[in-house]
């Protein structure tokens, strides 16, 4: 009798090792590929910094008249080593330590921004100092205020160091909300702000080390581009005190391939923004576009509105990975902003490996910002489709914050290994064509 005891454990604790092992395949094996099912390039993985002497001839900023004198506004000073630079056949502008304030930069091709600890990049607060120019805002192509930082077709760009960038923003928080207490509609373009670095059609474009602080707008927006990695950052802006409106972290326009790893973002907006256009004839706009192959992973979040939103001016999101970081004071964790106006398309995306606080786990409802659909008869339908969160021990007021909408279609949503803490219970699974529940447990009770 003890003999077959035995037996039957030995047959049982190999058919354990044997699901274990094939699990752990499969998790493998699923880490390989995005949620569509296409593989995850070799480039994803790679993570390596950049090095200040492979990066070209050096051009010091102060050895070319440029003062440290964190009073003097040095925008043409600056500007003209950046020029100089590009007509020598490239290299990377070096900030020694010190403050140095300054009005729009353009980056030209072959060129690159290194900051050396210590070393400050300061916007002006006068506008004045951000000539318009052609640029991309909110989901509409138009001439605006350019960034401190502008990259506009310069592949290969970075910006690297242990310095920091910042957008001086206080005059621009405090005439936006004056503006906002003069009229509570007002749109964010009514008050002229320049956001902090923006790229626009740029190729294997690098970001680390640094530190972005106090924008005045959006903190870093790329626009149509390929290849861009953001590794290491500290990205901020103040949510008490005189808060800091629209400064998003991290703003995707029409973006491909684009890894961000190992960066804490606390701002007062949106972290990981997803946009592409806006507008009931949006999918037909040339400018526009999908954001598709966006993989973040192994991040902190301090205080902001939500940690990844796809919207509000986003048209398709496709092959999307949030893994493996940390939520800190997000208001949510995962937002699908869907707007009334605009048809919008947010598929497969994977959620996973997360743990922390958040006001809500999952929101989706209508948006209704600025809304206008622009003598459009029918209101556009919108999508939410494969959408996947695993392996999540969330605290929260509401988990399941998603609201019914005829314009709205959803399916295929995938909860599998959560362990949440919620105020509110209410789970509506009829939202959803095609929703799966596996070992998902809500104050401790299993939700079958």
């Amino acid at each position: 009798m003890k003999l077959e005891t035995a037996i039957q454990m030995r047959k049982l604790f190999l058919v354990l090792t044997f699901i274990c092992c094939l699990n752990s395949s499969f998790a493998q094996k699923d880490s390989e590929f995005f949620p569509d099912g296409s593989p995850i390039s070799s480039w994803f993985k790679n993570d390596q910094k950049l090095q200040l002497k492979d990066l070209g001839k050096q051009y010091r900023i102060t050895d070319f008249g440029v003062k440290q004198d964190s009073t003097l506004i040095q925008t043409k000073s600056i500007q003209s080593v950046i020029d100089q630079a590009s007509l020598n056949g490239g290299g990377v502008i070096v900030f020694p330590k010190g403050v140095f304030l300054s009005g729009a930069l353009f980056f030209k091709p072959k060129t690159a921004l290194y900051l050396e600890k210590g070393a400050v990049l300061k916007g002006s607060d006068a506008i004045a100092d951000y000539p318009i120019r052609a640029s991309r805002i909110e989901g509409q192509n138009l001439d605006y205020f350019p960034a401190l930082v502008n990259a506009y077709g310069v592949d290969r760009f970075s910006i690297s160091g242990e310095g920091t960038i910042n957008g001086n923003g206080k005059k621009f928080w405090e005439a936006f909300w004056k503006r906002r207490s003069e009229n509570p509609n007002c749109t964010n373009l009514e008050v002229s702000r320049p956001r902090l670095v923006f790229v626009w059609n740029c190729n294997d474009v690098q970001f680390q080390d640094v530190k972005l602080i106090n924008s005045g707008f959006w903190t870093n927006h790329f626009y149509k581009c390929k290849n861009v990695k953001l590794l290491n950052l500290y990205i901020f802006s103040p949510h008490i005190g005189i808060k800091a409106p629209s400064t998003d972290a991290v703003d995707l326009d029409v973006c491909e391939n684009v890894l961000i790893k190992n960066c804490y973002m606390s701002v007062n907006d949106d972290a990981v923004a997803l946009k592409g256009g806006k507008g009931p004839y949006a999918d037909q706009d040339e400018n526009n576009g999908s954001n598709k192959n966006i993989i973040i992973e192994d991040c902190t979040f301090g205080f902001c509105h939500s940690a990844l939103t796809n919207g509000s001016e986003a048209i398709h999101n496709r092959n999307v990975i949030f893994r493996d970081s940390k939520i800190e004071g997000a208001s949510r964790l995962l937002w699908l902003k869907m707007r009334p106006d605009t048809p919008q398309r947010y598929e497969y995306i994977l959620v996973e490996n997360i743990q922390g606080e958040a006001e809500t786990g999952l929101a989706i409802f209508a948006w209704r910002q600025f809304y206008d659909l622009k003598n459009r008869k029918d209101i556009p339908l919108s999508y939410g489709d494969h959408i996947t969160l695993r392996n999540i021990n969330l605290k929260c007021t509401n988990f399941y914050g998603v609201e019914k909408d005829p314009n709205v279609r959803l399916s295929n949503f995938e909860f599998k290994n959560l362990n949440i803490e919620s105020v509110k219970t209410k789970i509506d699974k009829s939202i959803v064509d095609g929703i799966i529940f596996k070992n998902v447990y809500l104050n401790k009770a299993l939700i079958d």
